[in-house]
């Protein structure tokens, strides 16, 4: 297993650790322990096989992308590398939890945590089929060494006067990580082109869902996390789904925005017509910024490591993707991972 460079020397540790270590607060003389949070957009995880009932005719053998076994190996090894070295610089081993989107079946997922290095990790799933149109789900990957499921839900958005609507359903995943229980609610909001009252009504739904969650446990400490296809500043963010992106700005069971800061600091996860977007976010209750004991947060980054970033070509300084172009580039995905950074005292 790989030791997080801030750890060399003490490798015995991590290994006990696993995905957990102990550091030096700098302000405090005090220990902590911490893990890593994370989503990421994996964009178009397709197997070869043919499926009646999803859209997925383009990434077959004798398909326009000529999706083959070996593109897709080569597309599951790049996940894994990708998944396992998210927030290295802090706990090595891959994130505790992580949610992902354009997935295409449970399958994909089996496939995915059995290819190296993800395998020996210990990752498990939660997987429910959607409606989506194109056939694409959210999950989530979790270690059960470190995070112990109590209940997860598939959640279907409803469109007032569009009963035919079909997209993504959000995903709700309750469990205890170290001992400290959490919520979790991966997203795949639906996408630009479908207008700003189908993400203000997948908002909608995603408040109604941690209200739900709030009724339900006191101090509920939950995590909105997803590709939104808006940015921290957009409407459906800061109203609808009432995320504040100061801390100051907070109520009791209200919600914070971590990325807002990022994005106002011009920090992407995709880029488009060579502007960035921050649409993968990862938005926490009130409890987890304000938390006296038990999992609190400490920071939040995009997961743009160089060897994510096209060097050369019209799409130089992008997210180094599957294809660009119409072509085939062998890459990662067109989106950053983003992660989270929790601390809890030792």
């Amino acid at each position: 297993m790989k030791i997080s460079r801030r750890n060399k020397g003490r490798g015995l540790l991590v290994f006990l650790l696993f995905i957990l270590f102990t550091f030096q607060a700098c302000a405090q003389d005090k220990k902590f322990l911490a893990a890593t949070i994370a989503f990421y957009n994996v964009e178009n995880l397709f197997d070869t096989i043919d499926d009646p009932r999803t859209n997925d005719a383009e990434f077959l053998p004798d398909g326009s992308n000529r999706w083959t076994q070996k593109r897709y190996q080569a597309k599951l090894e790049n996940l894994a590398k990708v998944i396992s070295g998210i927030g290295s610089e802090f706990v090595s081993g891959g994130p505790a939890v992580i949610g992902l989107s354009e997935i295409e079946n449970r399958g994909v997922l089996e496939d995915l945590i059995n290819t190296p290095p993800l395998k020996g990790l210990g990752y498990e799933i939660v997987h429910y089929d959607s409606p989506d149109s194109r056939g694409v789900d959210v999950a989530l990957l979790y270690k059960p060494s470190v995070f112990r499921l109590v209940n997860s839900t598939s959640n279907r958005l409803h469109v007032p006067g569009n009963p035919h609507f079909r997209t993504r359903d959000q995903l709700v995943v309750t469990g205890k990580l170290h001992g400290d229980l959490i919520s979790v609610i991966v997203n795949h909001w639906p996408s630009r082109g479908s207008g700003p009252e189908f993400r203000y009504e997948a908002a909608r739904l995603s408040r109604q869902l941690s209200d739900s969650l709030m009724k339900a446990h006191s101090n509920a400490k939950i995590f909105i996390m997803g590709d939104l296809n808006d940015d921290p500043v957009d409407r459906s963010v800061t109203k609808v789904l009432g995320a504040k992106g100061k801390p100051n700005e907070v109520k009791k069971n209200g919600l914070f925005n971590p990325m807002w800061q990022l994005y106002r600091n011009g920090i992407g996860s995709l880029a488009y017509r060579d502007a960035w977007n921050l649409f993968d976010q990862i938005i926490i209750s009130e409890p987890v910024l304000n938390a006296t004991d038990g999992w609190r947060f400490h920071k939040a980054r995009v997961y743009n490591e160089k060897f994510l970033i096209q060097k050369d070509g019209p799409y130089a300084g992008y997210p180094l993707r599957t294809f660009a172009g119409g072509a085939y580039t062998g890459g990662y995905s067109d989106h950053f991972p983003v992660y989270l950074v929790l601390i809890r005292e030792k």
